[in-house]
């Protein structure tokens, strides 16, 4: 009984999948070890303190963070209209959809930076003063949806460059999905935040 046996000779990917997917696949795990370091030193930091703030009114503090989430799912579906637009070939819906990617990722930007505003003019929160006198909020707070919100950032000027590539034909879809992977996972990030952050420190 034979045995047949196929030897990578360096031609094809042995992992059956691109390097610029697996470049931003091994990223993805790598920094969601960071976001998840930083969620639990805020579980714990929120736990170990009996007295640790509750700042989040209702309006507007958790309707602007609903808002939030609903235009970052939004993003994630018209990223997903993308991908499929490129693997049609269709660059023009490619980039509309990329487009409205972008557009999405810095509505998040504009209203995460109103809620920082109204956070440190009108509720005297800083990233290491508040009227609690408990510096740990502020800091695990502005630190934690403060690398968020960078994220989103760097995420609408990869977008923008893939987007300027794809009409110019010099990306592929390779390029299209890979930016979909730093997409989607900046926004699964999030799904974290908003509970974990807003809805368990509602102010009573």
């Amino acid at each position: 009984m034979t045995r047949n046996e196929t030897t990578w000779e360096g031609g094809g990917s042995p992992f059956a999948i691109g390097a610029k997917p697996l470049g931003m696949w091994l990223f993805v795990v790598s920094d969601a070890l960071t976001f998840s370091t930083m969620l639990m030193v805020y579980t714990y930091s929120r736990l170990a303190n009996p007295h640790w703030p509750a700042p989040f009114a209702f309006s507007p503090s958790i309707v602007q963070a609903t808002v939030m989430t609903f235009v970052l799912l939004s993003s994630s579906l018209t990223m997903v209209w993308a991908v499929d637009a490129m693997k049609r070939d269709d660059r023009r819906k490619t980039v509309q959809y990329l487009s409205a990617t972008m557009f999405l990722g810095i509505v998040f930007i504009v209203i995460h930076m109103r809620e920082w505003v109204h956070l440190i003019n009108d509720e005297h929160i800083t990233l290491t003063a508040n009227p609690w006198n408990q510096p740990l909020f502020g800091a695990t707070f502005f630190g934690l949806t403060g690398l968020h919100m960078a994220h989103v950032t760097i995420g609408v000027v990869y977008l923008g460059i893939v987007a300027l590539g794809t009409r110019m034909g010099k990306f592929k879809t390779d390029h299209v999905e890979t930016s979909g992977l730093y997409w989607h996972f900046v926004d699964l990030v999030w799904m974290f935040i908003f509970p974990m952050v807003y809805l368990m420190s509602v102010k009573r």
